[in-house]
Formats: C-alpha cells, structure tokens, sequence
C-alpha cells in the first residue's frame, strides 16, 4: 500500500473520507452570511512540528474562509501529525484553483505526506463500482442511499456473479436509474478479474456489497485504488466464511460487522468501521444472522460516508485515524 504525496480536489489512494450532504453553508439568522458560501474539508498528514495549526488557519483566514470546526491528532512519541478542517469560503473571492495553489504551498512547507482539499459542491461525486454477490441487503441499503443523496457517489454500474432475473426488485432499481448491471459468471480458474478491471477503470474506489469473491494481489495492484469490503463479523475474530455460525458455535455475547481495506491478506485490511449488538443464549443462528445483516448495512454506509467526508487517513502499517 503506497501513500502518495499530493494535493487534489480527486481521492488519493487508501485515504477514507465520506461526506455528509454539504450544502452551501449559512448560520441561521446571521444576516452577515451568504447563501454564496461553499463549504470545504481540508486533511493534512505530516511530521510534526511547532506552528501547523498557525498556518492552516491562516491560509484559510487569509483568503476570507472562516473554519467552523478542526480535529487534530498528535500520537505520543511519533513525530507525526494529522488534522481535518471544516471552512466556508466565497468562491468568488478563493476560486478553486487558488485553493489547491495555497494548500499545496503548505504542504511542501511542512514536507507533508498527504494534503487533501474537497469542496463537495464544486467538485465531481466520486465515481464507484459496486460488486456484489447473491445476498441483497447491502447492494439495496447502497442502492437507496445513493438514490436518497444520502451517499455523495455516483455508481458507474453493478457487477456480480449472481446471474439476476429482469423482474428482481434490484434489477428493476437499476434499470429505472440507468444503472448498468453486468454478471460475470466465475469459477475457481476464472475470476474474471481482467473484464472487471476494464469495467471499472475509470472510477475513484469499488464497493464490495457480500461480494463473495476473494480478489488476487494482481487486481488489488492493476486497480491502484482503494477498494471496501464490509464483512459480516467482528473482525479480527472469525475470518473467512460463515463468520455468523462461527460466532453462534464460540457462544459469544456480542456479534458485530466490520468495514475494512482490501488487502492481499483476507480480511485483514485496516479498519474504517465497526459496528456490534448483544446477543444471548436465547438467539439461534436464524437470528444471528438476521441481526448480522442490520450491522451491516449501516457499517458499509456509514464507512462510505466517511471517505467521501474526508474522515479517514492511514495510521502505521494497519490501521486508520476516523476523525
């Protein structure tokens, strides 16, 4: 996993953001304020040193932005600092452009490893594929998200290896919304990585919705992007498959989902998201499972939030800063 060094209004790879509905930004009954104002998310990840916050804001202040919130991260003992900031600013008076000049002059000020700017009014919606298996629940909670504005993506089409029938409550979905769906029938020789990759060349990150298909190194590296996968344990307990029955036979209290990274090791890619609820001797593997499925569709979603909001960066080799 490479963590590149750049300033951009698109996604650099393995950074998790998400993106509540950001709307032209006003206080309310503040008549100093303009239904003008665009609302920007700034994140910074560099080495740690005296004055960082000084010169955010002022960058931000100097072109009459104004910051209406901003999380810092300082780990103990590693030299290494992580912010995100939340501004409104007059387009008019710090045009696009300017932004990304200003924040990259900061970020080869301060020898930053990552430095990231979005202004979700402005910029284009990340472009994602979704892939998908036989199970739905995930596919439709992301499918009705999106639909709702809830989720700020613009899905590039559906691909899955569950050959669907044209009257399917899905199918129809998609074809209402103009949503190309494409089965791809695999097998253990064929994967039909390389139609998937053509498939999806053009867009920001992919989506496994149960896609229960592992992908190999070689697509992880041809793709380059980030890819979530929402698996449907308490991850790092009960990898692989059937998480729910291992659950159920280790007598656990408490069942969970988890939103993760794809790496080239199953299942064990950083963790964006995770969510649990309590389980007891009286639940059988029906309910285990039905409980399950809750979990994840709210984890993926809320997971998918979060990048697109710019929420997530990488910390150490395994894990992740949410703010």
């Amino acid at each position: 996993m490479t963590f590149t060094r750049r300033v951009s209004s698109s996604f650099p790879q393995f950074v998790g953001f998400a993106k509540r509905s950001f709307k032209s930004y006003k206080l309310p009954g503040d008549p100093s304020s303009s239904p003008s104002l665009a609302h920007g998310i700034h994140v910074f990840h560099c080495p740690d040193e005296v004055g960082i916050v000084a010169k955010l804001s002022e960058c931000i202040a100097s072109r009459g932005g104004n910051i209406l919130g901003a999380d810092v991260f300082v780990p103990e003992n590693k030299n290494v600092f992580y912010s995100r900031s939340e501004f409104v600013f007059d387009p008019v008076k710090w045009p696009r452009e300017q932004m990304d000049e200003d924040f990259l002059k900061l970020s080869k000020m301060f020898s930053a490893t990552r430095s990231v700017v979005r202004v979700p009014d402005l910029d284009p919606k990340f472009k994602i594929g979704v892939l998908a298996s036989k199970q739905d629940h995930c596919l439709i909670e992301l499918l009705y998200g999106w639909q709702e504005g809830r989720l700020p993506v613009d899905i590039t089409c559906v691909i899955s290896n569950h050959n669907r029938c044209p009257n399917t409550h899905v199918m129809r979905f998609l074809e209402r919304n103009n949503v190309p769906y494409h089965y791809l029938h695999t097998t253990k020789e064929n994967k039909r990585e390389g139609e998937i990759l053509e498939l999806v060349l053009n867009t920001d990150f992919l989506v496994l919705a149960r896609y229960m298909q592992i992908l190999s190194g070689h697509f992880l590296r041809t793709y380059g992007k980030d890819v979530i996968n929402i698996h449907h344990g308490l991850l790092p307990s009960f990898k692989g498959g059937n998480p729910s029955k291992q659950a159920f036979d280790a007598g656990v209290k408490l069942i969970g989902a988890t939103s993760h990274f794809v790496t080239e090791e199953l299942d064990s890619g950083p963790i964006i998201e995770q969510m649990v609820e309590r389980v007891s001797h009286k639940d059988n593997l029906q309910s285990f499972v039905q409980k399950s499925e809750n979990l994840e569709r709210q984890c993926l979603a809320k997971a998918m939030r979060s990048y697109c909001e710019l929420r997530l960066l990488p910390y150490e080799e395994n894990r992740t800063v949410v703010f």
